[in-house]
């Protein structure tokens, strides 16, 4: 069997860097340099570059916030609030604070919308499998319909006045990771607003968010992932400001055995990775933790229902890159979207 654990920072990090290229192609018209910082924090880079200010502790207050998250949201970390949650599962609930409240109750708002698709309840099957962990490994069919049955968001009970989660059976567990990186990004964006930055990059391990414009008054130009490329390549740019661009494929973790592959975007009714004609998928919407959350969900439906599906959601656009190098866009994103790639063609 072989991991691929180095691997996930290396590639980001290139995407990063891709990032850096593409954003910074024409000159800005402030006379000081982007400012930028990046930390391995919630395992993945976390990158964050300022381009109408040098003030350096907005930086610190920024990466002492996501730290703060980290401590509070991990599942493989003791002592979070997650973890107190999961070990009280069918005892007793767990009075948790604003932010971890506000991102269970919208976790289990896209569980409702994806009816079950995207379930924040999936802990007991994401700890089995451990993709991305160095005891990431292949489980029993016999483990994984052991655990099965403990995966309902239906059973996560929130009491908003007392601010408490509870789990109603023993064993059930919470995992965040499929949105704790968008809501973050978010988190970042405000303090940002609020410091009066107003021409920034955000960057979550491939969760991209586009604060404001650039300094000279143009959008940005995003680089998407390109699913089958390890050294940060892309499909094509999109241009765009003040937007969230979440990019998720099967390519980003996954482990390997007698030469099958199995990535890190599991079904809550299987306990397997989801499996169709989708190599990557990209979300375009105004909250990041909204594209987090629909990456999951859209990638689950395919091509055709997710194609569908989103195109009903106000403000929601995606990309997707199929397994045989097609891209197929919703509605409005093909205004935005420019193919760089010759590898792949626009099939819609």
């Amino acid at each position: 069997m072989s991991k691929r654990l180095a691997k996930i920072t290396i590639s980001s990090l290139l995407l990063i860097l891709s990032l850096g290229l593409i954003t910074s192609c024409s000159k800005n018209k402030a006379s000081q340099e982007p400012l930028s910082k990046t930390e391995i924090l919630m395992g993945t880079p976390v990158s964050v570059t300022l381009y109408d200010s040098n003030d350096a502790k907005i930086l610190d207050k920024v990466f002492n916030k996501v730290k703060e998250l980290e401590s509070t949201l991990s599942i493989n970390e003791n002592g979070t609030l997650i973890d107190e949650i999961n070990e009280n599962a069918g005892i007793k609930p767990v009075k948790v604070d604003d932010d971890t409240y506000t991102l269970i109750e919208k976790g289990l708002e896209y569980a409702k919308l994806s009816h079950g698709l995207f379930d924040i309840s999936i802990g007991p099957i994401v700890k089995l499998w451990n993709i991305g962990l160095p005891e990431a490994r292949v489980p029993s069919l016999e483990e994984i319909q052991a655990k099965l049955p403990l995966v309902n968001y239906q059973d996560v009970e929130l009491n908003n006045s007392d601010k408490t989660v509870y789990l109603k059976n023993q064993g059930m567990m919470l995992d965040l990771g499929g949105i704790a990186k968008g809501y973050t990004a978010d988190v970042i964006s405000n303090i940002l607003t609020n410091e009066g930055v107003e021409s920034a990059i955000i960057n979550l391990g491939g969760n991209v968010f586009t604060h404001g414009k650039k300094v000279d008054g143009s959008d940005w130009k995003i680089g998407i992932q390109d699913p089958f490329s390890e050294r940060g390549g892309i499909i094509g740019t999109l241009t765009t400001s003040n937007k969230s661009v979440v990019t998720s494929g099967i390519y980003e973790r996954y482990i390997e055995e007698d030469g099958v592959r199995y990535h890190h975007i599991l079904n809550p009714s299987t306990g397997y990775p989801y499996d169709n004609e989708i190599a990557g998928i990209t979300i375009v919407s105004d909250k990041s933790i909204d594209g987090d959350a629909l990456s999951t969900s859209v990638f689950a439906m395919g091509v055709e229902e997710g194609m569908k599906f989103v195109n009903t959601q106000s403000g929601i656009d995606a990309i997707f890159v199929t397994k045989d190098n097609k891209i197929y866009l919703t509605n409005e994103v093909k205004n935005i979207f420019k193919l760089t790639n010759s590898d792949f063609t626009i099939a819609n």
